[in-house]
């Protein structure tokens, strides 16, 4: 009898969170989307100067040298980790940015933490918006990569996307934490410089990470935007049998405890 009594209860409190987690978005959405130019076109600047320096320009001379593991060239090899580099940068920078102007000049913050909301909606609702900009984000590189090589199934295909939704919940889960926890603008500058930074470049953004030294491959794996990169390169151009499954439980299981962290931070938060 208990049991059945508690499944009732567990559902109201489930629905109680998704609806308050869209509330908290909801608030961000209309913020957003009077900047959705700006949004989609900030995230497009690095990675169209990586296209056309290392995928046009290196990559000519590296298809000469050697096939790369996946697509048919240097420049389709790194398109996929375009995509995971542009999703990574907004999905991170905007809910960080988001958050700490919030708290440090606007002062709006302490609205949206004085609200009868659980705290895991509190960041759930945070991570969705960072989530949706790295999305819009990601969508205008996924453009750019189906114009230049003409394959559209390998760009928007469920498998791929799936990744790349679940990469975005994890830098927008950072970012918040990140957002919460900064005291300065400046802090944010450092901890893009120490973190977003060398990922974007060590995340097997523009390599196999397979091929690299033991100790170097011990390094690359502990970082999140790797597993990103090589499924979003499994899922645009190696057969379905070929994809690495473990990436989905990595990048959902980070997903998890940054969202338990997160859910702390703001349960104990006093701005």
């Amino acid at each position: 009898m208990e049991s059945c009594a508690l499944g009732p209860v567990v559902l109201r409190r489930f629905k109680a969170l998704i609806t308050d987690s869209l509330t908290i978005f909801w608030g961000d959405w209309l913020d957003l989307r009077v900047r959705l130019v700006q949004v989609i076109a900030s995230g497009l600047v690095s990675p169209l100067i990586y296209i056309i320096g290392f995928g046009l320009g290196l990559g000519s001379a590296l298809d000469q040298a050697m096939k790369p593991a996946a697509g048919d060239s240097y420049l389709e090899f790194i398109l996929p980790g375009m995509v995971a580099l542009s999703s990574m940068v907004i999905s991170f920078g905007g809910t960080t940015f988001s958050i700490c102007g919030d708290r440090l000049f606007t002062k709006t913050f302490e609205e949206v933490i004085l609200t009868p909301i659980h705290p895991l909606s509190l960041h759930l609702g945070k991570m969705l918006a960072g989530v949706v900009r790295g999305m819009m984000t990601a969508g205008s590189v996924i453009l750019v990569a189906i114009l230049v090589t003409g394959k559209v199934a390998s760009f928007l295909n469920p498998l791929f996307l799936i990744v790349l939704v679940l990469n975005c919940a994890v830098f927008a889960g950072l970012g918040v934490i990140v957002g919460l926890n900064v005291k300065s603008l400046e802090s944010v500058g450092i901890y893009n410089n120490f973190l977003i930074v060398p990922m974007s470049f060590l995340g097997a953004t523009f390599f196999d990470p397979a091929t690299l030294p033991t100790l170097l491959k011990g390094v690359v794996y502990l970082l999140p935007l790797t597993y990103t990169s090589i499924g979003l390169r499994a899922a645009a151009y190696l057969p379905l049998a070929a994809f690495p499954w473990y990436v989905i439980p990595v990048l959902v299981a980070i997903s998890i405890l940054l969202a338990a962290q997160g859910a702390y931070q703001f349960s104990n938060l006093q701005d």
